[in-house]
């Protein structure tokens, strides 16, 4: 399977036009549409602190969630692979971005908090291990270029 390449493709298109156009840096809105074929219209904008609007999505929230998403759908995998039986799955990521001199910025780490919900005690030290292990092989986390930290917390099922 090395070698192989997979090929994305979305739209942004930006809604944000109040008329002038980018005349005047606090006229316009930052509000677009992401699209992809067959798929649901995300409404994203940019962050609040850089005029964005709240209710919206922004790129450094689609980022967390890429992240936090790409980390869950690898250890899933992984524990079934290894059949260990994880029944509920929820994580609180957080970001840390810095903005820095000359209008620009950058994230500086990740923290991944899952609380996993596994059916057989005796496999719980292994699916915590699994977080690691999931890390090393995540797509979006081998691509970035801070430190992706994980504070996993293993649940035994009722």
């Amino acid at each position: 399977m090395s070698g192989r390449e997979h090929h994305y493709e979305v739209t942004v298109n930006w809604t944000g036009n109040t008329g002038n156009g980018t005349a005047k840096y606090f006229d316009y809105g930052r509000d677009h549409d992401i699209t992809a074929p067959g798929k649901p219209l995300i409404k994203g904008s940019a962050d609040p602190a850089f005029l964005g609007q709240k209710e919206r999505w922004n790129p450094e929230e689609l980022l967390l969630a890429s992240l936090s998403e790409c980390h869950m759908l690898t250890y899933l995998a992984l524990c079934a692979r290894e059949r260990i039986v994880v029944t509920a799955y929820e994580d609180a990521a957080t970001g840390t971005m810095t903005e820095e001199a000359g209008n620009s910025g950058r994230f500086t780490e990740v923290v991944l908090s899952p609380v996993v919900t596994v059916t057989d005690p005796e496999k719980a030290e292994r699916a915590a291990e699994l977080h690691h292990d999931a890390n090393q092989a995540c797509f979006i986390a081998r691509s970035v270029n801070f430190p992706v930290l994980h504070k996993p917390e293993t649940r035994i099922a009722a």
